[in-house]
């Protein structure tokens, strides 16, 4: 006896034509951020500057915000609540070594999870920042792949020659983010982090100033190191703030209370206004932050370990570092702003077990610290 013939329903297949719609509107949804080309002119609706006016005292209060496959309102919306009105976008150049004279410029997707630090995601995550009255500090970093050194500290050529081609190299590296800075009306550039054994070549940087104002018409700086780098710079003069990375060791003491880290403070605070009363500028943090570690304050430029998630979490130093920092430099008139080491979009309370002895402040107290003196003043 043969099977009867199946008679497709027609209640089905409408059905199945629906869901076949949703998942194409789906799919266009979830790529759409990633195709958007790399423009150096965006279009005019998109390079307005904020709508909204800085704080009264116009201090950058920021975050390092870390670049993903994508952005949207709700990534931002945390941001507005802990009073923050500055993000720092960077990008990356690579390095073979520390010795080689060449960096390497890469303004596309190199992959979708580094969408956030090519071209169209930084212009991207700008237009979208601005929307809620956010800056963008155009920060872009060197990172080192091959031997002869991890840290872009290391950075240091064997002859005069490779040094001329080194700069020459760099300067067509920065000079492209300073074009894209002003195509998208970016707030402020960053022309360098933590280049420790370049900034003795004091003309090659003055000459690379010069050319990056004539192309970006904004206000620079230079992120220099902790250890005594922004006090060997001599160019500063040049430039519209002393950018300082200050992760400054302040005890050695495992969980040191916030009275022990306000006198680690005092050096390190007589050597920044020693600095910023020779040149006359305003001081900007352009990183700060600590893990949330027990010794967070002996090492904080020190990355989390690995097994480091194996260790119970000390959220109560990380606040107390955060209370410190903030007490110590906010009240001073020369101090212009910060930016805290790090921050992920999107982040949960429970998110990776990786993140809980990691730099960022979310859903720890240390937000609560950060969010307070960021709304003071607003």
């Amino acid at each position: 006896m043969p099977l009867p013939a199946f008679r497709f329903p027609r209640w089905l297949g409408a059905l199945l034509l629906i869901a076949a719609g949703l998942l194409v509107l789906a799919a266009s949804w979830w790529s759409w951020p990633r195709a958007v080309p790399a423009p150096l002119v965006p279009p005019a609706s998109a390079t307005a500057r904020p709508a909204g006016p800085p704080p009264p005292d116009g201090r950058m209060r920021g975050v390092s915000w870390v670049g993903t496959d994508s952005v949207s309102t709700l990534d931002l919306e945390p941001l507005t609540k802990a009073g923050v009105t500055w993000i720092a976008q960077m990008p990356f150049g690579w390095m073979a070594g520390a010795t080689e004279p060449s960096v390497q410029l890469r303004t596309g997707v190199p992959s979708r999870r580094y969408w956030g630090e090519s071209d169209a995601g930084i212009l991207f995550t700008a237009r979208r920042a601005r929307q809620r009255g956010i800056r963008t500090l155009l920060k872009p970093h060197l990172w080192l792949r091959g031997p002869g050194g991890s840290w872009v500290g290391d950075i240091n050529m064997t002859s005069e020659a490779d040094w001329q081609a080194w700069f020459s190299s760099y300067s067509a590296f920065i000079l492209h983010y300073a074009r894209l800075a002003e195509a998208g009306q970016l707030d402020a550039l960053c022309i360098g982090t933590e280049l420790e054994r370049t900034v003795g070549h004091e003309a090659e940087w003055r000459a690379l100033i010069r050319q990056i104002r004539q192309v970006y018409r904004g206000p620079l700086t230079y992120a220099a190191n902790w250890s005594g780098e922004f006090e060997q710079v001599k160019f500063w003069d040049a430039l519209d703030f002393i950018g300082v990375q200050a992760y400054f060791p302040l005890s050695t003491e495992p969980s040191p209370k916030k009275a022990q880290l306000l006198a680690g403070w005092r050096e390190p605070l007589r050597r920044i206004a020693a600095v910023q009363k020779q040149y006359n500028k305003p001081v900007v943090f352009t990183e700060a932050g600590y893990k949330t570690t027990v010794d967070a304050a002996a090492k904080p430029w020190e990355w989390p370990q690995k097994l480091d998630v194996l260790t119970p979490t000390d959220e109560a130093t990380q606040a107390a570092c955060y209370a410190a920092l903030f007490e110590t430099f906010w009240p001073k008139p020369w101090f212009k702003g910060i930016f805290i080491w790090k921050w992920y979009p999107g982040l949960q309370p429970d998110g990776p077990s990786r993140r809980h002895a990691d730099f960022t402040p979310q859903h720890k107290p240390a937000e609560r610290v950060m969010s307070e003196w960021f709304l003071k003043g607003t």
